[in-house]
């Protein structure tokens, strides 16, 4: 198989917390699409059209990362300034955590809860395409089930690289997808609406997820995802998050993370969703990095 490697060795910061990125990584057992070994995982995914694997190892305070790309097509001029900033993205090195340390370590509630977590990144998806279909799969339902019906699309998909691993599909190659496979692959009829429609409007242009990368237009992505039946605002602050690396979506409709705040409040009732929202407030522009501290305090506890 004739195909094209590109390279990109990135430092990292003294505080950078690979296990956190290699974890995010690990939840499908099975490792169809990504298998993480050591300080080293390895992902599929579609590199502008065609089936990429990309090897990561974060060790001696480096990343170093190489994406073999199958087939002939010659990249674009840009393409390794492009995949040194996917790589950055993934590992969540332009999210400005000292800024929040800074103001927050002091704090005498959530003071507490960062301290053991210094340096916390939220590991992000390769693509916001990715980290929407993954929000999109996991609406209403556990992280396990989710991570089943994810496995279940990247199989109907079917698009795999020479190394054998999966690839997780890009918008163009979901938007293929006839509504009756995601239904036979255990989509429930609304999701798969969802998707198919996200697919689509990703693929002709109608969201022009990688455009808003480099600009970051949070209204417009909001008001763009909200148009698209099944996509609400837990969804769109979800991939906000990780796909886009925006730091300051709510994720009050979010249950771990509610429950992350009784917890820290040490309320004896549960935490509703318009609590949950004014509680957070205060913390703007950095609501979904406390919210990441909240989730990383629960898998700590064994939740």
């Amino acid at each position: 198989m004739k195909g094209r490697r590109l390279s990109c060795t990135l430092r990292l910061p003294p505080d950078f917390r690979a296990q956190e990125v290699l974890a995010f990584h690990r939840r499908d057992r099975e490792g169809l699409a990504e298998r993480v070994e050591g300080d080293c995982m390895r992902k599929g995914l579609v590199w502008h059209g065609e089936p990429a694997c990309l090897s990561l190892r974060l060790a001696g305070g480096r990343a170093t990362a190489e994406l073999a790309v199958d087939g002939d097509v010659h990249g674009s001029a840009d393409e390794s300034a492009r995949f040194a900033a996917m790589l950055r993205r993934l590992l969540g090195l332009d999210q400005d955590i000292d800024a929040f340390e800074a103001l927050y370590l002091s704090h005498p509630l959530i003071g507490p809860l960062l301290a053991p977590r210094r340096g916390l990144r939220v590991p992000m998806a390769a693509t916001p395409f990715e980290a929407l279909t993954w929000a999109i799969t996991g609406q209403q339902i556990s992280v396990a089930v989710a991570i089943s019906l994810r496995r279940k699309l990247v199989r109907a998909v079917d698009i795999r690289h020479s190394s054998g691993l999966w690839c997780h599909p890009d918008a163009t190659a979901a938007a293929a997808l006839d509504e009756d496979i995601l239904r036979a692959a255990s989509f429930s009829a609304a999701k798969a609406r969802t998707l198919s429609t996200l697919s689509r409007a990703v693929a002709d242009g109608s969201l022009p997820l990688e455009d808003w990368l480099r600009d970051l237009p949070i209204e417009a992505i909001r008001s763009g995802l909200l148009a698209i039946k099944g996509i609400g605002p837990w969804t769109v602050d979800y991939a906000l998050l990780r796909g886009f690396g925006w730091l300051d979506g709510s994720l009050h409709g979010d249950v771990a993370v509610r429950r992350g705040i009784q917890a820290l409040l040490g309320a004896p009732e549960r935490i509703g969703e318009a609590q949950a929202r004014e509680w957070l407030l205060p913390f703007a522009p950095w609501r979904a990095l406390l919210a990441a501290h909240l989730w990383a305090a629960q898998s700590d506890a064994g939740y």
